[in-house]
């Protein structure tokens, strides 16, 4: 957790990642696993003339849905974390103990940080919390909040978009359903990759046990009538 907390006369703080790698391949490769499930289940439950329009119109609906959700996540997540942050910095301004305000500042670290941070190392943080002479009353949202939550609905919905185009431009639906699970387990290899390559793991072994999931996936959804 991020306990610090500008003050004053410090430079305005500098907004990070909106998601980091790892929460990024994953954002994408559920959309991906969704997109491929909900398209399975229109095929197998409503079959006809236009399911080729329909399956298009699901994946996107579904890539949508994901999308928002995933958007709304971050800000109800953003606002919980600022508030946590807020409600930390009240604690130590409160507590004219300095054992407690460090304490508080211990019990906020991660897990496993927190082995590895000694109390001296607290207590300059802990001084400059007490300091902050300008506190919001609340946590509340600002601008970049919203620019984030956009920013991750259009992650999702982009990036899992492919996966319903072919049922967009190709009229034989047999071979749209076979060119969307080619798509969606190309761009599973290409997340697993990126993940693996981040982090250490090996990119081969990952992208391919990306489209492992995948290639099971789908054969569960055959076998299910999809």
């Amino acid at each position: 957790m991020n306990t610090t907390m500008q003050a004053p006369q410090d430079k305005p703080e500098t907004r990070g990642k909106i998601l980091n790698t790892v929460d990024r391949v994953s954002e994408l490769c559920f959309g991906l696993f969704m997109a491929l499930t909900f398209v399975g289940a229109v095929k197998a439950v409503n079959p006809g003339a236009d399911a080729g329009y329909k399956m298009f119109l699901t994946a996107l609906g579904c890539n949508l849905a994901w999308g928002l959700a995933d958007a709304v996540m971050y800000l109800v997540r953003t606002l919980a974390d600022r508030g946590q942050r807020l409600t930390l910095v009240q604690t130590i301004q409160r507590e004219q103990d300095q054992a407690v305000g460090v304490r508080a500042l211990r019990e906020a670290l991660p897990d496993k940080l927190e082995p590895l941070v000694e109390d001296a190392d607290l207590e300059p943080i802990r001084t400059r919390l007490a300091a902050v002479s300008t506190l919001p009353p609340r946590a509340k949202y600002m601008f970049d909040d919203f620019v984030g939550a956009l920013g991750i609905f259009l992650l999702v919905v982009l990036g899992t978009f492919p996966v319903a185009l072919p049922f967009l431009f190709v009229l034989d639906l047999k071979t749209a359903l076979i060119a969307s699970r080619v798509l969606t387990l190309v761009m599973l290899f290409i997340a697993g990759y990126a993940l693996g390559r981040y982090s250490g793991a090996g990119a081969m072994k990952a992208g391919l046990t990306m489209v492992a999931l995948g290639v099971l996936l789908t054969m569960a959804i055959i076998a299910l009538g999809g």
